[in-house]
Formats: C-alpha cells, structure tokens, sequence
C-alpha cells in the first residue's frame, strides 16, 4: 500500500499551510462559478408533465411543495429494472435532513422512469424519506437529457435539475450529469446550484439574499425540529 511521507510535525505544518492558500484560492473560484451558475438565463417549461407518487398524480407544479424552488435528482431506474441503480442509491443515502433546505424555500425530489409500484417496495427496502416520483409515461426523462437514445435503445445517466417557480409559471434554470454530480448531497452543495442560491448577504447577484421574505441564509439555520415550514 502507497502512504504519505512520514515528517516531523513542523514539516506537515509547512505543507499544510502552503496547501492551504491553494484551497483559498480554489473556494473563491467555486465562489465565483457559483456566482456565473445564478447568473444563466432560464426557460419556461411549458410542457404539463404528469408523475406519479404517494399522494397519487402530481404536475411539476405540484412537486414544489408551494415554494419557490425546486432541485429534482434523476435516479436511474429504468421501468423493467427490478431495483434502482446502486450508485444513485450510494448517492441517496447520503442526503441530510431536508428541513434545512426547505427552510430555505427549496424542495428536493428524486424521480426515475420506474413505474411507482416499481418504485415503491424499493424507496421501503432503502428507509428513504426523499419524496419519489414516476415520470413513466412521460417525455420527462427525455427532454431533460437523463435518459437518451443510443443505437435504438433507451440508456439511463443520473443527474440534477433545478427549477425557479413564479406563482404559477415554472422555469427550468440550470441541469447537471455524472461527474457533476461529484461533492453534492449537502444542503449548500443544493442551493449552490439553484438560482437562489444560499441566500446569503454576500453572494452575488445581490439582492436575492431577502427574496424569501426572510433573514439571509445563515441567520436562518435552526435545529431541524424548529423550523415552521
């Protein structure tokens, strides 16, 4: 086995702090991308797509839960699959308490092109409480690039997309595949990706911090069981 260099503890300290400014440096650039990722346009989904889920049928409307924002997970499981897909269920086991991001005005979701009967005995068999919708029957799956067409057969790819709500118009604002999946599963590692981002004072654009109606990100954070959704 291939293990560090052994060094006094002065020489590790060196190391570290020379490391150190490099991650700095790496955390504003994240900064700064995340501040272009809020920066894209958006597009209005015009198409009335129908799920499934425990609640029966729902719109995309619908899986927002009534707040403003919107983060689906494409969990591969395709419809003659008897389980999902072992890596997006590693991925799935690793999301927190969703009350923070809600707290925030966001709902995450996960949904595959598994019929929900499909869908059901196995969220059970997993312990999950992530809401799961079906998208079977639909373009859904399709339009948004997680299942494609390859030498005439459907293939699967996980990936996260984020949705901006406006009363009653919904808008597609930003989507991510595979390895950019890589370091999710965070509540910020979410909000990063959505328009609103965390919703914190100093993040750019300005302004969006108060779109809520509420104190900045932060300021807002509370033991999970103090939230009032």
């Amino acid at each position: 086995m291939s293990i560090p260099e052994i060094v006094s503890r002065e020489q590790w300290r060196a190391a570290r702090e020379e490391l150190l400014v490099r991650e700095k440096a790496a955390t504003r650039a994240r900064d700064a991308l995340n501040a272009e990722r809020r920066g894209l346009p958006m597009v209005e989904v015009e198409e009335e797509y129908v799920f499934e889920g425990g609640d029966g049928k729902a719109t995309l409307l619908d899986l927002f839960e009534g707040r403003h924002q919107l983060v689906v997970y494409h969990f591969m499981f395709a419809p003659e699959w008897d389980a999902g897909c072992r890596s997006c269920s590693a991925f799935l086991d690793q999301i927190g308490h969703l009350a923070h991001l809600k707290a925030r005005g966001t709902t995450l979701v996960a949904v595959s092109r598994a019929p929900y009967p499909r869908i059901l005995p196995f969220k059970a068999r997993m312990g999950w409480t992530v809401p799961w919708y079906s998208s079977y029957g639909s373009d859904f799956n399709l339009d948004f690039e997680v299942t494609l067409e390859h030498e005439g057969e459907l293939v699967e790819r996980p990936g996260v997309s984020c949705f901006l709500r406006d009363r009653e118009r919904v808008f597609h604002t930003y989507s991510t595949y595979e390895r950019g999946l890589d370091g999710l599963g965070s509540t910020t590692s979410f909000l990063d990706l959505t328009a609103l981002g965390r919703q914190e004072e100093w993040e750019e654009p300005k302004g969006r911090a108060s779109s809520l109606g509420a104190p900045a990100g932060s300021e807002r954070i509370r033991y999970h069981d103090e939230y009032e959704d």
